[in-house]
This record gives C-alpha cells, sequence and structure tokens, in this order.
C-alpha cells in the first residue's frame, strides 16, 4: 500500500484527488499508475461543467476519462500478464464500473484499499 500511496503522490496530475495504484504479482511491482491528465489546465472538466455526480459520466471529459485512472494506467503498464495479481489503491475508497470491467478483463484476482479509506478519500 505504501508503494500505491507513492505513486500517488509522484505521479498523479490530479492535485485534488492524488491516487496511485500498484499491482502486485508473486510479491512483485509488475504494474503502477496514477490518475489525471492535463487536459483540465487547459479545457476545464465538462463534467464539473455539466454537475455530473461523482462515480458518472467520466466519458464526457478528456481529463476524466477511465483511461486516466491509477487503475487502468497501472494494468496498461504491466510488464507481465496481471492474471492473478492484486492491485493496492491509493487514495479512493472504490473503484468506478469502467476500472472494475478492466480489472475483470485483466484477471486481477483482489483489490485492497487503504485502511480506512470511507473516511479518509471522500
Amino acid at each position: 500500500m505504501q508503494a500505491a500511496k507513492l505513486v500517488a503522490e509522484t505521479e498523479s496530475l490530479d492535485a485534488d484527488h492524488q491516487t496511485g495504484a500498484v499491482i502486485v504479482k508473486d510479491g512483485n511491482i509488475i504494474g503502477a499508475g496514477a490518475n489525471g491528465s492535463t487536459w483540465h489546465e487547459t479545457h476545464g472538466c465538462e463534467r464539473k461543467r455539466q454537475n455530473v455526480p461523482t462515480g458518472e459520466g467520466y466519458e464526457l471529459c478528456q481529463g476524466c476519462h477511465p483511461k486516466n485512472h491509477a487503475e487502468q494506467t497501472a494494468i496498461a503498464s504491466c510488464e507481465d500478464s496481471p492474471s492473478g495479481a492484486d492491485l493496492y489503491l491509493w487514495g479512493h475508497w472504490w473503484c468506478c464500473q469502467s476500472c472494475w470491467g478492466k480489472m475483470i478483463e485483466a484477471d486481477i484476482a483482489n483489490v485492497y484499499l487503504a485502511e480506512g479509506a470511507t473516511e479518509k478519500f471522500q
């Protein structure tokens, strides 16, 4: 979990909600990723303009798009098949539907959140 936290703190491009994920297989980190993109800096957020609730409409904004979520960037970065691996997530208390789908597709075995995540990251 400390590695996911470090990824969030050093690689996230979202200053408001730094999120990091690492994928661990056989005791080794095989992938890591953080959330965010530079889209919001120049274009703003379409979801905010439309008052879209948290957890919905990510596809409406290039900056919020699931391809920029920590879970999906971690999966994309894997140097080995993530099948059977565990994903550790720091910075969120849940995973969106699109990320769950990618994790199922990648055959991620378990997803771990930081202890007290529901209180820390709301």
